[in-house]
């Protein structure tokens, strides 16, 4: 798994936890729903820290509560 397959799995997670549409969620990221569509089809290369930014505040938790999660601590994450 790459780390962008764990973010878009955290964000899945998340949107569960929270009853929150991936619509809201842009909405209060920011996020357009473009750039929304590719991490969540996981056709990003890369997904920066800016938009991890983005999408915990759009969660209203800290950064950190978004990284606290062990999907984020497996071994087998490839870092590109």
């Amino acid at each position: 798994m790459t780390v962008n397959d764990a973010v878009a799995e955290r964000i899945f997670a998340l949107l569960r936890e929270k009853h929150m549409t991936q619509y809201k969620l842009e909405q209060k990221s920011g996020i357009q729903h473009g750039s929304m569509s590719c991490i969540m089809g996981r056709k990003n290369k890369t997904v920066t820290l800016s938009t991890v930014m983005m999408l915990a505040r759009g969660f209203d938790i800290s950064l950190i509560e978004f990284l606290d999660d062990d999907v984020f601590r497996s071994e087998d994450l490839e870092i590109e």
